[in-house]
């Protein structure tokens, strides 16, 4: 069996008897009076120096060494896959395997990205799957671009997140040594990776000043893939169109696709959420999908889920909004 023939069985069905069951539409909405907000001023703080850092930052990219530009790029596409082919389509959704070298891999571009760790991301994606867009849903979209963006960050948890998210099943995670190393770990991981690193490269190896490579490869970087990924649940989740199922939230976003390496095509991932690809385009505007197809040929991952062509159109048919283009 090749590994890209993993697929829906029939036209009728929209996902397989698998762990991605948890991904159902069970949208609850709990009835009762809404607890009220509360701000982690920690958070507020720590986001506000960030996006302040970043600005700086931008002002320093003329005196930036080209070298400089093109490593901070590469520690943005490397967090970004830490994200997008690791924590998303691999350990959340379980849409292809990943060989231990890989994983390995993997875990280090996540813990560049610093969003918190495998373990965590992947349970409240899974909720935000599960219960999308009800209270349950960690950033929900109906509460406003702010707040499904950053907003949910600078806040507690809203007390069905919790509950919702204690009620999964999360054994697969657990189970994998990889992911919980991170956890465990997570934060000295996160200094070196997402910092250290990032910040002494520039300065060891071609001799950039250790101001700018702080706030370019390392604070710059930082902020433009945390909003990139955040995108995805504000901008993705409200403005585009729904060729696939438009009873559901999530749109088809151009500009996030673009900006996040493939995550873009969100009505179809919400409607497909086990392909591997999140999109029935293959490698178009999608560089997570070639980086895993790309793992496939050198033998490092392998048991891609994918929809099938006759799946697809027969939901488009059945719950699209009739803007569907092929190809």
């Amino acid at each position: 069996m090749s590994d890209t023939d993993v697929t829906s069985r029939a036209a009728g069905r929209s996902e397989p008897d698998s762990v991605e069951d948890v991904f159902d539409h069970t949208y609850e909405e709990k009835a009762g009076p809404k607890p009220p907000m509360s701000i982690v001023w920690r958070n507020v703080i720590l986001m506000t120096l960030l996006h302040t850092g970043a600005v700086y930052g931008l002002f320093l990219v003329p005196s930036a060494q080209p070298l400089t530009l093109l490593w901070a790029l590469l520690c943005f596409v490397l967090s970004a896959l830490g994200i997008t082919a690791g924590a998303h389509r691999l350990w959340s959704h379980r849409s292809y395997r990943a060989s231990l070298p890989l994983r390995i891999f993997l875990v280090t571009c996540n813990s560049m990205a610093f969003q918190n760790d495998i373990y965590e991301w992947a349970r409240d994606h899974r909720v935000h799957h599960k219960y999308s867009e009800t209270d349950a849903d960690p950033h929900n979209a109906l509460r406003g671009f702010f707040f499904a963006h950053i907003g949910w960050l600078l806040v507690r948890k809203h007390p069905d997140v919790i509950e919702k998210g204690r009620k999964l099943e999360l054994g697969d995670l657990k189970a994998d040594k990889v992911v919980m190393f991170q956890r465990r770990y997570y934060k000295p991981l996160v200094l070196l990776m997402c910092f250290v690193v990032p910040m002494a490269v520039p300065c060891c190896l071609w001799g950039e000043s250790l101001w700018v490579a702080y706030f370019i490869p390392a604070i710059l970087r930082y902020m433009l893939a945390l909003n990139a990924t955040w995108l995805v649940n504000s901008a993705a989740h409200m403005w585009g169109n729904r060729p696939y199922d438009s009873s559901i939230n999530p749109r088809e976003n151009r500009f996030v696709t673009f900006s996040a390496i493939g995550e873009g095509f969100h009505n179809y991932h919400h409607t497909f959420p086990y392909d591997y690809a999140t999109s029935e385009y293959g490698w178009k505007i999608n560089l997570t999908t070639c980086f895993i197809d790309l793992m496939c040929f050198l033998g490092l991952a392998s048991q891609r889920k994918r929809v099938s062509k006759e799946v697809v159109m027969a939901r488009v048919q059945r719950t699209g909004d009739s803007s569907h283009r092929s190809g």
